[in-house]
């Protein structure tokens, strides 16, 4: 019989679960929505019985249309969502966290003059965007007189492996651990002093497994047979493994209305700063190993505004042939800071600039602009990664929608100067926790075999490499003047 694995790709709208073969065919797939709960402004909830109960659901259908019997179980998962529950009864403690939350911005403020002692710890920026701030506002105000008692909590990953195991393992695995602003990322271990800090006692925090490995077996009354739980990591580091990217050099990045990039910088930590995250990614083995990750607040979202609000374009399918229709973009640059500026320049006052409008200006010049911005910002974003890591930039893997757009692939191998490569299968995020598991039963005997069933489509740079970094230099130009606008807002 063919072997396999299991799938659980837990999101933050939904649960989606796939049945990946070895030899890298997804034989099924399900999904399941989750409600999303907005009790104040600022606030965004999910109910985590409601998770459980999508997830179970979206992999009892999955497993039934695949007709295979998948081996293991690999979990990856929204990050930074927070749950609080009982370990005696299994009641979550009111309604999980989510990441996007940001109802403790004002406790973050306070907590600034703690904030360079909290980078250096766990190579995060202080934000309400991580899950310790979120567990102590649980901690404070959903606790009323009974105290922590039997309380334990985690990121979604532990819930559903308590929920599957019916509560005989609470347990995460580092790169969710590193995202709790939590956890020591040079020493491997929770934080005595940040525990301390939030308020969060140590004995509520999941055991740290390796993220390959042993996380107990889902009892048969869930998934009508015993399976074990062998792979766990966060959706983006999950991404990063699915991708091959498991040695310093390598990157990903996925272009979705944001755009999330993380760089493998392999064993030694790197020094970070400029706004960069430094989290916990895996090696080949599925050990613990560094990488820098940082975000573009608009990516595909910068199209979606063209089509949406300008009704510029159709279908975002149709962008691929308004850009090539042009020989060049005219010196017209569009800074999409709709939301403000991320990584590399972070200024939340930035707003979206067009710069370099003529006469001769056409809908095509802003959509091709729009494509190349998306690029640049990738570009800037590696390099501030690079100096920060010292780590090679060797090849980029993407996913995402937008890279159904080879002319932008080729625009982006181009303005990097190396190779882009886009997988033949999107589910990354998906195939990496299946890996993670896989490695651990012996469905693939190490990460190569694993990989070598992926095929991807290679853009290499070619011609287009001087034209690209002469554009990219009017790039830095339009970046600076929507700078300055931010800045002389007297």
């Amino acid at each position: 019989m063919t072997r396999s694995v299991l799938a659980i790709d837990q999101g933050t709208t939904g649960s989606h679960c796939l049945v990946i073969t070895e030899d890298g065919r997804i034989a099924a797939r399900a999904y399941r929505e989750i409600t999303q709960h907005f009790p104040e402004p600022g606030h965004v909830e999910h109910d985590a019985d409601e998770i459980f109960t999508a997830t179970r659901d979206a992999a009892r259908e999955a497993i039934a249309a695949s007709g295979l019997r998948p081996e293991a179980i690999g979990i990856t998962n929204q990050r930074e969502t927070i749950v609080v529950w009982d370990r005696e009864t299994g009641a979550p403690l009111g309604r999980a966290i989510v990441w996007q939350d940001r109802r403790t911005a004002a406790r973050c403020a306070a907590l600034a003059p703690r904030a360079e002692a909290i980078t250096r710890a766990t190579g995060l920026v202080l934000d309400p965007y991580f899950s310790a701030t979120k567990l102590e506002w649980m901690l404070q105000h959903r606790l009323g007189a009974a105290g922590t008692g039997s309380l334990i909590a985690g990121t979604i990953d532990s819930w559903l492996v308590w929920k599957l195991t019916n509560g005989r393992v609470h347990a995460t695995d580092p790169t969710n651990a590193s995202r709790t602003m939590l956890y020591d990322i040079d020493r491997g271990a929770w934080s005595d002093a940040l525990a301390a800090l939030f308020g969060v006692p140590l004995a509520m925090l999941p055991e740290v497994r390796p993220s390959s490995g042993d996380f107990g077996v889902a009892d048969a009354s869930h998934l009508g047979y015993e399976l074990p739980i062998a792979g766990i990591a966060g959706d983006q580091q999950a991404a990063l493994f699915g991708q091959g990217c498991w040695s310093a050099g390598a990157s990903k990045n996925t272009y979705g209305t944001g755009a999330f990039l993380l760089l493998h910088t392999g064993a030694r930590r790197p020094a970070g700063g400029g706004g960069l995250l430094t989290t916990i990614a895996c090696d080949a083995a599925g050990r613990p190993a560094y990488a820098l990750e940082a975000s573009i607040f608009i990516a595909g979202a910068a199209v979606q505004w063209l089509r949406d609000g300008l009704g510029l374009v159709a279908r975002a399918g149709d962008t691929e042939a308004m850009a090539k229709s042009l020989a060049s973009n005219d010196g017209v640059y569009f800074v999409p800071a709709l939301t403000g500026l991320g990584a590399p320049e972070w200024e939340p006052n930035a707003r979206g600039t067009i710069v370099g409008l003529t006469r001769g200006t056409t809908r095509e010049h802003l959509v091709r602009a729009a494509l190349e911005a998306m690029c640049f910002g990738t570009a800037d974003v590696l390099a501030a990664m690079r100096n920060a890591s010292g780590a090679p930039l060797d090849l980029l893997r993407v996913d995402g929608g937008a890279t159904a757009n080879a002319w932008m692939m080729q625009f982006q191998a181009d303005l990097l100067g190396v190779p882009v490569e886009r997988p033949d299968v999107i589910d990354t995020t998906a195939l990496g926790a299946a890996a993670l598991a896989g490695l651990a039963t012996g469905v693939w005997p190490d990460a190569d075999s694993f990989i070598h069933s992926r095929r991807y489509d290679r853009f290499t740079p070619g011609l287009g490499q001087a034209a690209a970094g002469a554009a990219a230099r009017g790039w830095q130009r339009a970046v600076r003047a929507a700078l300055h606008w931010a800045k002389d807002a007297g």
